[in-house]
């Protein structure tokens, strides 16, 4: 009985190691303060876009967004907002579709177009095709929010998360999490909220 019960014991502390070592999916991907590679990707005017196009930005709005999600149409405004505010001082939006087309007939390159030209989307709608950039900025909802500074050793991560406080209703947001980084940003300060919780749909793959 003694046997059976330290035997059942180290069954469980092995158990509790495998979860220990297995890597958290929700972690992976880029921290405040790294670095973030750039990248190359199809706008939906077929032309590519790489954050290197733009010599005298001073950061970027990386924002991980579709046609279908519910909550990605819920902000689309916000963040046609967030472009026309931030792109005359420097901080452009980049939107990236992040969505595999084969499992979300609704998110192809034909459907990007035909949505950001209803919109008038004023900012690059990017395919990431063969979803190889999201993972590498360990984006896991539509939308996710990355904000990059633009410095002499490359683009760092300033914030990641969510655009604000309340997707279902604009007028009642109480914390705009994306404005008051990108104000402490340009301003220099220390943005007191870098990290929040992105809701939105899981990214299809």
């Amino acid at each position: 009985m003694k046997t059976l019960k330290i035997f059942g014991l180290l069954v469980l502390i092995l158990s509790l190691g495998a979860f220990t070592l297995t890597p958290d999916p929700m972690v992976d991907g880029y921290k405040i303060g790294d670095t973030a590679t750039d990248f190359s990707l199809k706008n939906i005017d077929g032309k590519m876009v790489s954050l290197a196009d733009y010599k005298d930005a001073k950061g970027f709005l990386v924002i991980f967004t579709c046609n279908t999600c519910p909550y990605a149409v819920a902000y689309e405004d916000r963040i046609i907002a967030l472009d026309k505010t931030y792109k005359p001082k420097g901080v452009p939006v980049i939107a990236i579709n992040p969505n595999n087309p084969d499992i979300q007939a609704g998110d192809s390159f034909e459907k990007m177009k035909q949505r950001a030209a209803e919109k008038g989307f004023t900012f690059p709608y990017l395919l990431d095709e063969g979803q190889k950039i999201f993972p590498q900025y360990g984006a896991t909802r539509t939308p996710h929010v990355y904000l990059l500074e633009k410095t002499a050793e490359g683009n760092v991560v300033k914030y990641i998360g969510a655009i604000d406080d309340n997707y279902q209703d604009a007028s009642k947001v109480e914390d705009t999490f994306v404005e008051d980084a990108v104000d402490a940003m340009l301003a220099g300060q220390e943005i007191e909220v870098k990290t929040t919780r992105a809701i939105g749909c899981n990214i299809k793959v």
